[in-house]
């Protein structure tokens, strides 16, 4: 009878409460928001240099996006990312994140961006809401950072860091991928910059998505315990517990505020708390970033317009499809051939 009670209460509660949780008893807390497809940098490691983006058609509209938020949020989700492609080059990306912004219960709402449309956004996201901001850069030299972006311009990128800091923006994080012979001899340099720009880094091992041409991705790997040991020599880190919510792990100087952290989805897999998933600027809800398991979100979306339960329950039939973890083979194709702007940044 004790028992019986103990068993009635845990079901009312979760009726009322409904959790988005996994057959591994993962609960999904994290979700990163792909709002287009479209980048204006074709980074060598991300896509093709002549890329077919979607149909506009095709992609959810800014509505659509907010009520899959509106949503995920009622079922527990307390983080969002914005991610892209290039989340601002999204006309009205500003309307998004107001009203994601004022969703009770979103803890927190942050963006992923290349930082080429900052210097003119970077104060109205601020007002609008956002949380923080993470930026992409992997090279502080002008003509190789054209080369790794093949279009982008790294003065641009380093005015919207400072408009960024101007903002008032805390806790401003780099991701840097490095790749061996391209620009693993920056590590420091990059270091350097966060420290003297008050900022946080985060370094990321390669992920294999998408078939690619400019370099074997065997041969350009390098592992972030080889990172670390290069920036340990002259700034010894120590492993802290904070976390921002994702996969990263991070660690502290002595003598500077700056965090350095580290994305290893290679030497050190990080896939047994993964509270993740990511959903594309097409609607089809991604349960891991190196699988193909997904759900149409599209579908309910857009034929019960009025409706949230046929979505609700996608998203709850679509929890059986997250696997345990990802198999990533830098030696082999890629398994899985959509590039990263196609993934959810």
């Amino acid at each position: 009878k004790q028992y019986s009670s103990y068993y009635l209460q845990a079901y009312t509660f979760f009726m009322s409460n409904p959790a988005l949780i996994d057959g591994f008893g993962r609960q999904i807390t994290y979700v990163r928001l792909s709002v287009t497809d479209r980048c204006d940098f074709r980074c060598v490691y991300c896509m093709s240099e002549d890329m077919v983006f979607l149909p506009r058609q095709q992609i959810l509209s800014l509505e659509e996006l907010y009520r899959v938020g509106r949503v995920l949020v009622s079922l527990g989700v307390s983080k969002i990312r914005l991610t892209g492609g290039e989340p601002l080059v999204r006309q009205n990306i500003v309307w998004l994140v107001e009203k994601l912004a004022s969703l009770q219960g979103l803890k927190e709402l942050t963006l992923t961006t290349n930082g080429s449309q900052l210097a003119r956004l970077a104060k109205p996201l601020k007002e609008a809401g956002l949380s923080r901001i993470n930026i992409s850069l992997d090279s502080l030299q002008e003509d190789r950072f054209r080369d790794m972006t093949r279009t982008g311009k790294l003065s641009e990128v380093l005015e919207g860091i400072e408009a960024a800091q101007q903002a008032g923006f805390q806790h401003i994080k780099l991701n840097s991928v490095i790749l061996k012979g391209k620009n693993d001899d920056e590590i420091l340099d990059l270091v350097n910059f966060i420290r003297q720009n008050q900022l946080d880094i985060a370094f990321i091992e390669e992920m294999p998505l998408g078939v690619i041409t400019e370099h074997q991705r065997a041969e350009t790997y390098i592992s972030n315990d080889q990172v670390r040991h290069s920036i340990d020599q002259f700034y010894p880190l120590t492993a802290v517990s904070e976390s921002t919510g994702g996969p990263a792990r991070y660690y502290h100087m002595n003598d500077s505020n700056s965090r350095v952290g580290f994305i290893s989805p290679h030497s050190h897999n990080f896939c047994g708390s993964c509270n993740r998933v990511r959903v594309t600027a097409e609607g089809r809800l991604l349960l891991c970033l190196g699988n193909e398991h997904s759900a149409d979100l599209k579908a309910p979306l857009r034929d019960f317009p009025n409706d949230d339960q046929p979505l609700i329950d996608t998203l709850f039939n679509a929890l059986p499809l997250k696997p345990e973890k990802h198999h990533f083979d830098l030696n082999d194709e890629p398994q899985i051939v959509r590039f990263m702007n196609m993934t959810g940044g």
